[in-house]
C-alpha cells in the first residue's frame, strides 16, 4: 500500500520515538514494581502470610504471573481495536488502564488487616494490569515503525525495545529512593509510594501521547477503506499467517522474553537470595548492569537495518545456550565468595528414606522435609540421597543432630556464612561484566524484534497479529520464569538449576527461528 501523506519530518520523528518510548519505560515501570518488591520478600509478607517464606514468596510470583497469563487477551481484545479505531486512541486507553490499576494496589490493606479479600483484589488489579499491558507495547511499537523512513525501523523502535528494560531500571530506582526517603517507615506502609507514584507517570503519558498524531499507515488505510472488519478472525485466515503466527510465538517472543527476564529478574532473585547480598546492594548492581546494557538494544536494532532482522536474534540464542551458565557461575562466585567456597568444599547432603520438599506445603510432612525446607531458607544448596534414617553430612562429615540449630551451627563451622553482605569492588565489576554479557544477548535477541514483528503482518491486521503472538510468548514462556525457576531451585536445593527452563525455551526458539523465519523487508511502502 502506498503512503496518501508525506514522511513525518525529522523533528516529529524524534517527539513520536519520545513520548511513544517514555509512555512505554512507564507502562513497564507499573508492571514490573510487582516483581522488584517481590524479589525484597515485603509483598509476600504482606499480602500471602503463610508461615512459610518459601510459599509466600512463590504466590507471589504467582501473582507476578498472572498478570502476564492475561496479557493474550487483553492483546486480542485491544489488538482489535487499534486495527479497528487507530493505534494512538489504544494505547491511551492501556496506559490510562495501567496506572489506575497499580495505584490501586498501593492502596490495597494487608492480608492482616482484612484476610483473604487482600490477595483477591491484588489478583484483580493484576489482571487489569496484563490487559493493559497486552495492548501497550504493539501499540507503541507499531505507532513508531509505521511512522519510521525506510531503512530506519530498526533502529527508531529499538528505543521501544529499551524501554521496556528502562521499566525495570526506574522502578528498581523508585524503590531505591523511596526506601531511603521513608527508611523508617518502609516496611510499614512505605513500599506503598512506589505505586502510588504511577499517578504521575501516568498524567505525563497522557498529556505526552495526547499531542501525538496518528499513524500516517493507518490514516492512508483508513481514507481507502481498507481496515479489518474483523482483525481476529483475519489473524487465523489470512494466506501464510498461521505459520507467521507460529514463528512470532515460539521463535521469537518466547525466545527473547526468557532471555530477558533472566538476566533482570533471576539475577535479582538470585543475588538477593540464595547469595545472600545486601538488598539494597542488589539491587543497585542489578540496576547498574540493566544501564550498562541498555545501549545494546539500541545497537542491535541499529545494526539489523543493515544486515537483517533474522542473524542477530538467531546468534544471541546460540551464544545465550553457551553462555547462560557460565555468566551465573560468574555471579554467584562474585556475589558470594565464601559461600561460593564453602559449598564447593563442604558439600551438603541430606539422606533419607523418603527426602522430598514440597515448597506449597505449609509444614513439611516428615523430618527430612523439614530438614530440606530449613537449608532452602537459609539459601544452602544441597544433595539428597537414600538412607534408612535421616542424616546431614557437611564436607562428609556427620551432623550429630538433625536440630535446626545444631545443623546451623555446623554450617557456620563449615564456612558458611548468613549474614548479608555488600561484595568486595572487585567483585562487583565481575558481576557487572557478566551482567553486561547476558545484556548484550538480550539486545541481540530483543532489539530488532519490534521492527520485525511489525513487517512480518500485514497493515490491516498488524496490531492483532503482532501482539497476540507476542504476548502469549512472553507472557507464559517469560512470565512464569520466576515462578518456575524458583520452583526448581527450591525442589533440588540447586540455586542454578532454574536455568534449565531458560536453557531450554532459548533451544527451542532457536530451532524454531533458524527453521521457520524468513527475513522480513523494509516496513515503509510495503503491503505484505
Amino acid at each position: 500500500m502506498t503512503e496518501a501523506v508525506c514522511a513525518p519530518s525529522a523533528r516529529e520523528m524524534r517527539m513520536v520515538i519520545g513520548a511513544s518510548s517514555l509512555g512505554t519505560v512507564f507502562e513497564w515501570y507499573d508492571f514490573f514494581i510487582w516483581g522488584t518488591l517481590t524479589a525484597t520478600g515485603i509483598l509476600g509478607r504482606t499480602f500471602f502470610p503463610s508461615g512459610n517464606e518459601t510459599l509466600a514468596t512463590l504466590l507471589s510470583w504467582a501473582t507476578f504471573a498472572v498478570g502476564f497469563g492475561f496479557r493474550p487477551l487483553g492483546a486480542v481484545v485491544f489488538g482489535f481495536l487499534g486495527d479497528r479505531m487507530g493505534r494512538k486512541y489504544t494505547f491511551l486507553v492501556t496506559i490510562a488502564v495501567m496506572g489506575l490499576a497499580t495505584a490501586g494496589i498501593g492502596l490495597i490493606p494487608s492480608y492482616r488487616e482484612i484476610g483473604a479479600t487482600a490477595p483477591i483484589l491484588i489478583l484483580a488489579l493484576r489482571v487489569a494490569q496484563g490487559l493493559a499491558l497486552g495492548g501497550e507495547y504493539g501499540g507503541a511499537a507499531i505507532f513508531v515503525a509505521e511512522h519510521s523512513p525506510e531503512g530506519r525501523a530498526g533502529y527508531h523502535t529499538s528505543f521501544i525495545q529499551a524501554s521496556v528494560v528502562g521499566g525495570f531500571i526506574l522502578s528498581l530506582a523508585v524503590v531505591l529512593l523511596f526506601k531511603f526517603a521513608a527508611a523508617e517507615v518502609w516496611e510499614a506502609w512505605g513500599w506503598r509510594l512506589p505505586f502510588l507514584f504511577s499517578l504521575v507517570l501516568l498524567a505525563i503519558s497522557l498529556w505526552m501521547r495526547f499531542r501525538l498524531s496518528e499513524s500516517p499507515v493507518f490514516r492512508a488505510m483508513k481514507a481507502a477503506g481498507q481496515t479489518a472488519r474483523n482483525p481476529l478472525v483475519e489473524s487465523f485466515t489470512y494466506p501464510g499467517n498461521k505459520k507467521r503466527l507460529f514463528v512470532a510465538l515460539f521463535g521469537i517472543a518466547a525466545g527473547l522474553t526468557v532471555v530477558w527476564y533472566t538476566a533482570m529478574f533471576s539475577v535479582l532473585a538470585f543475588l538477593s537470595g540464595p547469595m545472600r547480598l545486601d538488598q539494597t546492594a542488589a539491587q543497585l548492581i542489578t540496576g547498574a548492569g540493566a544501564v550498562i546494557g541498555t545501549g545494546f538494544f539500541v545497537l542491535f536494532g541499529r545494526l539489523s537495518d543493515k544486515v537483517g532482522r533474522k542473524p542477530p536474534i538467531v546468534i544471541g540464542y546460540a551464544l545465550t545456550l553457551v553462555l547462560l551458565f557460565p555468566c551465573f557461575y560468574v555471579i554467584g562466585s562474585a556475589a558470594n565468595p565464601g559461600l561460593a567456597k564453602a559449598a564447593r568444599r563442604q558439600p551438603v547432603v541430606v539422606a533419607g528414606p523418603n527426602c522430598a520438599y514440597d515448597p506449597f506445603a505449609i509444614s513439611q510432612a516428615d523430618e527430612c522435609g523439614r530438614m530440606l525446607d530449613h537449608l532452602s531458607k537459609l539459601g544452602v544448596s544441597y544433595k539428597t540421597a537414600k538412607a534408612p534414617s535421616v542424616v546431614v553430612t557437611i564436607g562428609g562429615q556427620v551432623v550429630p543432630q538433625n536440630a535446626p540449630a545444631v545443623v546451623e551451627a555446623a554450617l557456620k563451622d563449615a564456612g558458611y556464612r548468613f549474614d548479608r553482605i555488600v561484595p568486595e569492588p572487585i567483585d562487583i565489576a565481575m558481576i557487572l561484566v557478566a551482567m553486561t554479557v547476558l545484556m548484550a544477548l538480550c539486545g541481540a535477541t530483543y532489539g530488532p524484534v519490534a521492527a520485525l514483528l511489525s513487517e512480518m503482518f500485514p497493515t490491516r491486521i498488524r496490531y492483532s497479529s503482532m501482539s497476540i503472538p507476542y504476548h502469549i510468548g512472553t507472557g507464559y514462556f517469560g512470565g512464569f520464569l520466576p515462578f518456575i525457576s524458583q520452583y526448581i531451585v527450591a525442589r533440588t536445593g540447586n540455586p542454578y538449576a532454574g536455568l534449565w527452563y531458560t536453557f531450554a525455551v532459548v533451544a527451542m526458539a532457536l530451532l524454531v527461528t533458524i527453521l521457520g523465519l524468513r527475513e522480513t523487508v523494509a516496513l515503509r511502502g510495503q503491503q505484505r
